[in-house]
């Protein structure tokens, strides 16, 4: 299997190199490009997947739709299709809302997160087929539910996802 690698990026989101994943996640981590979804379904449900406990950092935590890094040489939101299909097992139209840039240590698996976040919104209502090797669990979640979780959970839930999530539901 290849190498996965990451984009580096500056503050302005211009790539300046690429780095082996893994690599770019140890010491206190280096700035890479990245991408979050956030998924409604037509009655205004928030569509939430726990990470798989395979994961390499995070393992467990609910989190947005789906989360990922592109590819060298891969457009931003082709990669967020890509992965909406390889995660969950469909697509639906996206779109790009705003970007945020945020580091986030996983005290567990002693990596960092340090990532220029693209996030992009869509609505779906169709079946979902999740990857057990990417997910362990989904679900629709009301807006009212999960800020109530969120008060009482915190630590269950991403950082990115608790960074994102107040930009994002101003605009859903």
């Amino acid at each position: 299997m290849a190498e996965e690698r990451v984009i580096l990026v500056d503050a302005d989101d211009r790539e300046i190199g690429t780095m082996e994943k893994l690599a770019a996640h140890e010491r206190g981590g280096v700035r890479h490009r990245a991408f979050s979804v956030f998924i409604v379904d037509p009655a205004d449900r928030w569509l939430l997947q726990r990470r798989a406990a395979g994961k390499y950092h995070f393992p467990g935590l609910w989190t947005n739709a789906c989360c990922s890094h592109p590819r060298p040489g891969e457009d931003v939101a082709a990669a967020a299709h890509r992965r909406l299909r390889e995660e969950l097992g469909f697509d639906c139209p996206l779109t790009e809302r705003f970007r945020f840039e945020y580091q986030a240590t996983s005290a567990a698996e002693g990596l960092t997160e340090h990532e220029l976040d693209h996030v992009f919104t869509g609505v779906h209502g169709g079946a979902i087929q999740p990857d057990p090797a990417e997910v362990g669990a989904t679900r629709w979640i009301d807006p009212a539910e999960l800020e109530a979780e969120l008060r009482a959970h915190p630590e269950s839930f991403t950082p990115w996802f608790k960074l994102a999530l107040e930009q994002v539901r101003a605009l859903l």
